[in-house]
């Protein structure tokens, strides 16, 4: 009757140990894919900062030219003021100085919207990291179940 409690006992012990292994080895199996996708997301905005700042840049220099030209015109303007022409041409800068410079702040704001992408990927993979690095010593300091020895049963039958 001993002898089958221990059976019993040191089964259910490999089961309970097993499972539980298996849980780990499924949460970090999903944190690596995790950290697999979000790393390759990651690389991916990142990417995308040399073409961001190449815009913000052009946006800046072209916003600088019209208004740099609309000021050119408002000067004519100013020198004779009845020139239905350069009325014209003024209003035309302007309005297109106005445009350039919103393309600039946009172009500035989606640069600065990327950034704030990146450091939140960043975080998140060292915070998916951390939780990893918490499976990665349970995995290796879990003991290996040992089956206790049988006692002789002392009873005669």
């Amino acid at each position: 009757m001993k002898r089958i409690y221990v059976l019993l006992v040191a089964s259910l012990s490999l089961w309970a140990s097993s499972a539980s292994a298996q849980k780990v080895n499924t949460d970090s199996l999903k944190l690596v894919s995790a950290i697999g996708k979000d790393q390759l997301m990651l690389g991916e905005l990142q990417n995308k900062i040399p073409g961001k700042t190449q815009e913000k840049t052009d946006a800046a220099q072209k916003a600088q030219s019209s208004a740099n030209d609309n000021e050119k015109i408002a000067g004519q303007l100013t020198s004779d003021p009845q020139n239905k022409s350069l009325a014209r041409q003024a209003s035309h800068m302007a309005s297109q100085a106005k445009r350039d410079a919103r393309r600039a702040r946009k172009a500035a704001s989606d640069l600065d919207d990327l950034n704030k992408d990146i450091a939140k990927m960043q975080e998140r993979i060292s915070k998916e990291q951390s939780k990893l690095n918490k499976y990665a010593p349970a995995a290796k300091a879990a003991p290996a179940t040992t089956i206790p020895p049988a006692q002789a049963d002392s009873t005669q039958h």
